[in-house]
């Protein structure tokens, strides 16, 4: 085994011990142990996850999942190697599964959703937000901010409802200028995706679809901007023309959003493969370097919206890339 294997793993057991302080559950319930029994029959997993950021109440809300060939997401890696990486995470070699983590913040006396989440436009597993809401008392239309890091089909897709109509309905909606510049007022030339023309067209159509009921009242920003207090958007151009990531503060707490700067912990943060989906791949690796630097220097929590559910934990430089050390499960 090799010093540098030898020295990640240290890195890693290190840092997993103590992981997931910054996590505070809210409203829990301590009650006596039911006999298995007399226990209710339980149908599905939970699709949402509280905590705290400082003051702030923050729900990760799953969309559901997503997914396609490893290959899209590692574009440079070498078949033979990504195969081996995924077979010793115990991952199937022929399809990598994405969730869709979406966070619900509710701070300065409104309910903020950051990303909306794909909805159908990316398969059939996808649209499972708003049932999370109602798991957790909301309706779609007790959301009073959206805000998306692109406009991607996976985070613009809930929108719209199937009927055209707005999906939250008193929601303003806040999307980047470059992104709806390139994907909206234009046709976007999508040939640097490594995906079939049908792909391409369908994922086109998808955006322009999704963002029909609120474009007459969307909100443009550039990246850099406090949408409200205590929520800011980061530059982290590449992935698209636009894209931002968020950084959420309330007193000494932080947490940061990291869009789709990386899909998947095995091969985008804990190997320096390439996400095939990346636009401008030189603008995307060094606005992940940049960010995923600022994550692991001063110790802040991190939310990957395609990370395995839900998607909270850290992020560690290693000696050749980083190392992603998820948070534990808070009751």
């Amino acid at each position: 085994m090799s010093e540098l294997t030898l020295n990640r793993r240290k890195i890693m057991l290190t840092a997993a011990a103590g992981a997931s302080t910054f996590l505070l559950p809210t409203g829990a319930v301590f009650s006596q142990t039911v006999p298995v029994t007399e226990r209710p029959v339980q149908q599905g997993n939970a699709g949402h996850y509280r905590f705290r950021v400082g003051d702030i109440d923050a729900t990760v809300l799953s969309d559901g999942l997503i997914g396609g060939p490893p290959q899209v997401y590692a574009s440079d890696a070498p078949e033979q190697e990504l195969q081996e990486v995924l077979r010793r995470a115990f991952l199937p070699v022929d399809h990598m599964t994405l969730n869709l983590n979406t966070l619900l913040i509710e701070t300065s006396g409104r309910r903020i959703l950051l990303e909306a989440g794909a909805g159908q436009t990316m398969g059939p597993q996808g649209g499972r937000i708003f049932d999370n809401l109602a798991a957790i008392g909301l309706r779609p239309e007790d959301i009073d901010v959206i805000v998306v890091s692109h406009t991607h089909p996976d985070h613009v897709g809930n929108l719209r409802t199937v009927d055209g109509g707005r999906a939250f309905p008193q929601a303003t909606v806040f999307a980047p200028r470059a992104d709806w510049d390139f994907f909206v007022h234009d046709d976007p030339d999508l040939s640097y995706m490594p995906v079939p023309e049908d792909f391409r067209r369908n994922f086109a159509a998808a955006i322009k679809r999704s963002i029909e009921p609120v474009a007459d009242g969307i909100e443009l920003y550039e990246a850099g901007t406090e949408i409200v207090p205590g929520l800011h958007t980061l530059a982290a151009s590449g992935h698209t023309p636009g894209m931002a990531t968020f950084l959420v503060e309330s007193g000494n707490d932080q947490l940061l959003l990291t869009a789709d700067l990386a899909y998947h912990p095995i091969i985008n943060v804990d190997r320096p493969w390439l996400p095939g989906p990346d636009r401008d791949k030189d603008a995307a690796l060094a606005s992940r370097r940049r960010i995923f630097d600022m994550a692991a220097a001063d110790q802040i929590p991190v939310l990957g919206f395609h990370y395995p559910f839900p998607g909270l934990g850290r992020m560690l430089k290693t000696d050749t890339a980083y190392a992603w050390v998820p948070a534990y499960w808070q009751f």
